[in-house]
């Protein structure tokens, strides 16, 4: 049996790559297949543009993300907690790759969704699709947090819709400045944007 080629897997992983360290535009399909080592002439047979690779390749990474957002937003796991895992993961991730790349790359959905939405509609409606899926999660650790009396009741649609934007800006911010440091706190600065209350200890 002949070896089964992961050339489209190769391409996807270097468009995320290039695109989330440089920009969409930046990034030719020649840069693409040089980092893939992939011919240009085996890119056309997988994808027929940019954009569709492009596509292709932030629903993947969505999909491997997903395990990690259904862990770390877990209905087993205390509200706020959840809420914390994401915020600490998203430093720890960012400090990953700063030392990897030298720069804080930030939210690759944001980076590229504020460069190319108003340019190809495929791309927008794919990251707009992803950013929904992930709104969900904060949407359910909020309305569980109004259950338990730790955030003010009101519609928890807007209120994650309301987080994610500001969560998603200090990402921005720390890309902006190249400062990993400015999401050490990003959990404490997110719950006090959403006036969220500790749990009270159960009195024996």
């Amino acid at each position: 049996m002949g070896r089964t080629s992961n050339a489209d897997e190769r391409l996807m992983t270097a468009a995320l790559d290039l695109m989330w360290e440089e920009s969409y535009g930046a990034v030719s399909i020649d840069d693409i297949c040089q980092r893939a080592t992939v011919k240009k002439g085996s890119f056309y047979y997988f994808f027929d543009s940019k954009s569709d690779l492009a596509v292709a390749a932030l629903e993947r990474s969505a999909q491997a993300q997903k395990a990690i957002w259904d862990e770390q937003f877990s209905p087993t796991t205390a509200p706020l907690d959840r809420i914390r895992a994401r915020c600490d993961y998203t430093y720890r991730k960012q400090v990953e790759l700063k030392t990897r790349t030298g720069k804080v790359l930030g939210c690759p959905l944001c980076s590229v969704g504020s460069e190319i939405c108003n340019q190809d509609e495929k791309i927008r409606e794919k990251i707009q699709a992803i950013l929904a899926a992930n709104t969900k999660y904060w949407e359910s650790a909020i309305r569980d947090a109004q259950t338990e009396g730790l955030i003010a009741p009101g519609d928890p649609a807007m209120k994650a819709r309301c987080v994610l934007a500001y969560y998603e800006g200090m990402i921005t911010q720390a890309r902006i400045h190249n400062d990993v440091e400015i999401l050490r706190d990003l959990a404490t600065q997110v719950l006090a944007h959403l006036h969220a209350k500790e749990p009270q200890p159960l009195v024996a």
